[in-house]
């Protein structure tokens, strides 16, 4: 079986606040490093009162400086949002106090609406220069040069492992192009998915970074003792998947009864798609979905995010997540 990663997105629940969504993050990633997960990755996200990772770096070195041997990481940071250097400083300071252990996922999207995209203070146009922005930041790391004038101090010689993001193919021609690790966001946009993995592998260059192709496609999963109360705990995904579609952000709701039955079928259809990659079930049936999902997409490892309203079942979620893969990793 091929190792599993936690993506968070530091949820911030309905009647909670941020310290104590941070807090969580924090038990998480603690309870996922004893657990054998391989990485923990955050996410960059603005303006979303149900996400706590917008200073997303800063949260990383919070959770790298309260574990010890886990991979930390972004997944991702959004570059057009940042100058290369900057990102170049910030990675080679985490890398710097935790060495061999900091990822740095790079994706395309502002991760926010466009008013919020022009209060960040970037250009608008960013992403039209996504590629090379992504070569500059690459090029920050590499140890100076005699006569080079502009350095990232920290970030030259560091050692940060750079990952392309995507949710279409756009990312995936370029991670291949690149010669980077490439992970697919199949958990909120599944549609692209195997077209992306294909283009990934056909058209990979070796590189510095890697001799062959590495691809983590991203899913959710939500695991409980039976089947019902998993599909109860993945309502409250549902419900914010819905609100932000429907350009109601918010925090993260309560789980609710039946919530699939109050909603108009565009609706039920819109989170059919969006959310067909999840993995929801008992023990039995995660094992039978996160081994379908493996083998589908082939998978080098799997990155798995989970929005669970209370903390101690998101814990119990991954629990179980764990001892699922240690099961299949048995029969493998």
């Amino acid at each position: 079986m091929v190792p599993i990663s936690v993506l968070d997105l530091s949820p911030v629940t309905e009647g909670s606040d941020v310290r104590q969504s941070l807090k969580n993050t924090l038990d998480l990633a603690r309870h996922a490093e004893r657990l054998g997960f391989n990485r923990y990755w955050l996410a960059e996200h603005h303006n979303m009162p149900g996400i706590a990772s917008a200073a997303t770096s800063v949260v990383i070195g919070h959770v790298a400086a309260g574990t010890s041997t886990i991979r930390v990481g972004s997944g991702g940071i959004m570059l057009p949002n940042h100058s290369p250097l900057v990102i170049a400083e910030q990675f080679g300071t985490l890398a710097a106090l935790h060495p061999g252990r900091i990822d740095l996922g790079l994706g395309r999207a502002p991760g926010t609406d466009m008013a919020t995209a022009r209060a960040l203070r970037r250009n608008l146009e960013g992403a039209d220069n996504f590629p090379q922005d992504v070569v500059e930041l690459i090029d920050w790391f590499k140890p100076a040069v005699e006569g080079q004038r502009v350095r990232a101090v920290p970030g030259e010689g560091q050692e940060v492992q750079v990952w392309m993001l995507g949710s279409s193919t756009f990312g995936a021609q370029l991670a291949a192009i690149l010669g980077l690790p490439y992970s697919f966001a199949s958990h909120f946009a599944p549609a692209e998915l195997e077209p992306a993995l294909d283009i990934y592998r056909e058209r990979f260059q070796p590189s510095q970074h890697l001799d062959r192709p590495f691809a983590m496609p991203a899913l959710s999963v939500y695991a409980a003792p039976t089947d019902e109360e998993a599909r109860l705990l993945f309502t409250s995904q549902q419900q914010a998947f819905v609100n932000l579609r429907s350009g109601r952000p918010g925090k993260l709701p309560p789980p609710i009864a039946d919530y699939e039955r109050t909603l108009d079928p565009a609706a039920r259809a819109m989170l059919a798609h969006a959310l067909s990659a999840a993995v929801v079930g008992s023990p039995e049936t995660v094992k039978r979905g996160i081994e379908a999902f493996a083998r589908r997409t082939n998978a080098d490892e799997l990155m798995v995010t989970s929005h669970v309203f209370d903390h101690a079942a998101r814990v119990r979620s991954f629990e179980i997540l764990a001892e699922v893969r240690r099961e299949l990793a048995s029969a493998a």
